[in-house]
């Protein structure tokens, strides 16, 4: 937790960190309870800034972060700090958005959704999912949005007057994807195709599937400069019903190595 005392007519830092370490204690109790090692620790500063020097500073090896719509027109604005925090550290990141929940059914199915464009790294992307799905018994489908124009890639030709896609390269490649991720993993493993606004199909597939996770690749540049234009990252994190783990494009040498160490320490 990180207090700012920008705005403040007046600013008492003993105290103010005195009140947010009280505020933060509950909760650390909370996940001592249930056997979790927990600490807390409270920085003065921007809030952004110290979440990323804390997190390289512990080597972290995810980090989770609150946030939140904040328009009342409905137009999607993610929280500033949770933004910036995104665009700046490289290590995976769930993001919990204001409609998402964490109840489980006892007994049902746990169901992964990994959204990917398709791209050079899409293997790397897909093995990780692959190995998170199996650590938690989960049901991994790997979901492509094909679209006209934009990011992702374009429609295809129909066949005999079938939608276009559906027996396509995209497609192809996609299941090949699958196969890969369900071999390592040892997890199901399934291919969607679908067509239209990447942002809309992603929450309507999750939403379909009743979907406990979505994860998201992101550029390495950052993470929203290349979406800006639809913001397809954004919405999907403020309108998600399921937290929403992104990964940043790294060497898929590197990635497959942290996930292989987690899974040896799981």
């Amino acid at each position: 937790m990180a207090a700012d005392a920008a705005g403040m007519p007046y600013y008492d830092p003993s105290g103010a960190l005195e009140f947010a370490t009280k505020g933060l204690q509950p909760w650390c109790m909370h996940a001592r309870e249930r056997g979790m090692s927990c600490e807390t620790l409270v920085r003065e500063g921007n809030a952004a800034q110290q979440i990323g020097a804390a997190s390289r500073q512990f080597r972290a090896d995810r980090l989770i972060l609150g946030t939140r719509s904040r328009s009342k027109l409905g137009k999607l604005l993610l929280g500033s700090v949770a933004e910036q925090v995104l665009r700046s550290v490289n290590v995976p990141a769930v993001t919990i958005g204001p409609q998402a929940h964490a109840e489980v059914a006892v007994g049902s199915e746990r169901v992964m959704l990994h959204a990917t464009l398709l791209r050079e790294t899409a293997r790397a992307g897909a093995m990780v999912a692959g190995q998170i799905a199996a650590s938690q018994g989960a049901r991994l489908v790997l979901l492509h949005v094909l679209q006209s124009t934009g990011r992702f890639l374009s429609d295809e030709p129909g066949r005999d007057g079938q939608p276009a896609g559906l027996d396509s390269a995209a497609l192809h490649q996609l299941q090949f994807l699958a196969t890969e991720s369900r071999t390592a993993s040892g997890a199901d493993v399934e291919a969607h195709v679908v067509h239209g606004s990447p942002a809309i199909e992603i929450l309507a597939e999750a939403t379909k599937l009743r979907a406990n996770l979505i994860v998201l690749g992101a550029r390495n540049h950052s993470m929203f400069e290349e979406l800006t234009r639809d913001r397809t990252v954004c919405r999907v994190l403020a309108h998600a019903r399921c937290p929403v783990l992104t990964l940043r494009e790294a060497p898929q040498a590197a990635i497959m190595s942290a996930v292989l160490q987690e899974s040896a320490r799981s």
